[in-house]
């Protein structure tokens, strides 16, 4: 049996053909692959794909599944470094607290610092690290900061007030570094 067998190949009945006779199998590729819940949207994205790549579909039913196949396991891996992509964009502090200069010229009340930060950093979600990084070193006000991720303003403004909250904390949970124990400079004004 041969999907172009209908006569003059019109693209439309060639796709509907390509579909009755390939999506069951198709479906059930990535059934076995994925969660069900989303087995239906991998097989869309695939005819989507047979839809603009119609001519270079094979003839021949199998050869067509099998290249469908092909269409679906390259959609699963785009899929998957799409999520890691997505996971990577957890925003990090820099690991190496002396990547901004040169050791020897930094205080080393400076690094120690840095060195918390990044501590306390690493321990936030990644929810929080985002609305941080967003305000902190993106610039962007509650109603732009709010747009990236797609909520309001007013819920982007208690999520920074719980990253906050939240990096405070797990700062205050480190141990102690020499620069932390330090006492505090007196106060502009005051007299000891």
């Amino acid at each position: 049996m041969s999907i172009h067998d209908t006569g003059p190949p019109e693209r439309e009945r060639r796709f509907a053909d390509l579909f009755t006779a390939t999506y069951p199998a198709v479906l059930r590729f990535a059934e076995r692959r994925v969660h069900p819940s989303h087995a239906e949207d991998v097989a869309a994205e695939v005819f989507v794909v047979a839809w603009r790549r119609l001519d270079d579909v094979p003839a021949h039913v199998d050869d067509a599944r099998a290249w469908l196949f092909g269409i679906a396991r390259l959609t699963l891996m785009a899929s998957i470094r799409g999520e890691r992509r997505r996971q990577a964009l957890a925003v990090r502090v820099s690991e190496d607290p002396t990547a901004h200069g040169h050791v020897a010229d930094l205080d080393p009340d400076l690094v120690a610092r840095r060195v918390d930060l990044a501590r306390a950093w690493s321990r936030l979600s990644a929810a929080h690290q985002e609305a941080l990084a967003l305000t902190v070193w993106d610039g962007l006000d509650a109603p732009r900061a709010a747009q990236v991720l797609g909520i309001s303003p007013v819920a982007y403004r208690l999520r920074l007030s719980r990253a906050r909250k939240a990096l405070r904390a797990h700062a205050k949970a480190l141990p102690q570094t020499p620069a932390s124990r330090a006492v505090p400079a007196t106060p502009r004004g005051s007299s000891t």
